[in-house]
């Protein structure tokens, strides 16, 4: 019986850590007060790829570095405290405290998102600071703006399949405001002004309550699209794939590591169910006039 009492008990002390362990993985880093969210973005078609840091102003942060970073890669979000930022490209390999191609700063406000994007031609390339609204829309709507980067076509008109026109005259290196849309599976038709053959379509899957950015790119035979989550319904930044280095990759809201995290909960599942055990044996040996200690594993 006592047995059988033990093994409940540390089924339900697995039950709860785990489902303790759900909410901190899952915790929105959002939710944190006292961070801003910058992400960082190569956007001209032209440049070849380079190393991207990242620092603060004050020397509070550790450097942060992206390696090779190429033409339509865009980061993660990266959660930082506020405060001004700088950001610096450098050719791929080239020393962390050579002079940069191409630098910046951009202050972060709490709550507030950001995206560093090197942008325009190469012989007229700039770091632009793109700022993110990532406030939620109605729930029954979805957000959506158009990051123009292609250089084949430096004017567009983006449309929906059937012709309705979400964005016109959109120019090379330049961002639309965010609009409100139906959710869906979209069809949209990239053209030049005034054009209706030969456009360029792209499937967008829109869900309701996230907020998205429809990046723009030249691709081998003509234009193609990469569509970001910017942010979801449960309030959480999201972004693209990783760039790599810097030691930001796996990173969950709270500053810990994915696996990090599995230890650590792991190590508290063990401890909560040794204790729940230890309890149950403490009761039982008290209804037999017996003293009961914890045990080494």
């Amino acid at each position: 019986m006592i047995a059988a009492s033990l093994r409940r008990a540390g089924v339900l002390a697995a039950a709860a850590l785990l489902g303790l362990g759900v909410s901190l993985i899952g915790a929105s880093p959002a939710a944190a007060a006292g961070v801003g969210y910058v992400r960082l973005a190569h956007l001209s078609p032209d440049t070849p790829a380079v190393d991207v840091y990242l620092s603060s102003v004050n020397g509070s942060m550790a450097t942060q570095k992206f390696d090779a970073v190429g033409y339509g890669v865009v980061s993660k979000y990266l959660p930082l405290a506020p405060g001004t930022y700088a950001v610096a490209m450098r050719l791929p390999g080239a020393a962390a405290d050579s002079p940069p191609v191409l630098s910046t700063q951009a202050t972060v406000v709490e709550g507030k998102a950001y995206t560093v994007a090197g942008v325009g031609k190469f012989t007229d390339l700039g770091l632009r600071v793109i700022p993110d609204d990532l406030a939620l829309p109605d729930p029954s709507k979805a957000k959506v703006r158009v990051v123009q980067a292609s250089v084949k076509q430096p004017t567009l008109d983006v449309s929906i399949a059937n012709g309705a026109k979400i964005a016109g005259n959109v120019q090379f290196a330049t961002t639309t405001d965010y609009q409100l849309v139906d959710p869906g599976k979209w069809t949209l038709r990239l053209t030049p002004p005034s054009v209706t053959t030969a456009a360029t379509t792209v499937t967008a899957p829109l869900k309701a309550g996230s907020v998205y950015s429809l990046i723009v790119l030249d691709g081998k035979s003509g234009l193609t699209a990469q569509l970001r989550t910017d942010a979801t319904s449960n309030g959480v930044p999201a972004g693209g794939v990783d760039t790599g280095g810097g030691g930001t990759a796996n990173l969950d809201g709270n500053g810990f590591g994915v696996w990090q995290t599995v230890a650590v909960l792991a190590g508290l599942l063990v401890l909560l169910a040794a204790g729940g055990g230890l309890l149950l044996r403490r009761r039982a040996a008290a209804r037999t006039g017996r003293r009961v200690t914890a045990q080494p594993s």
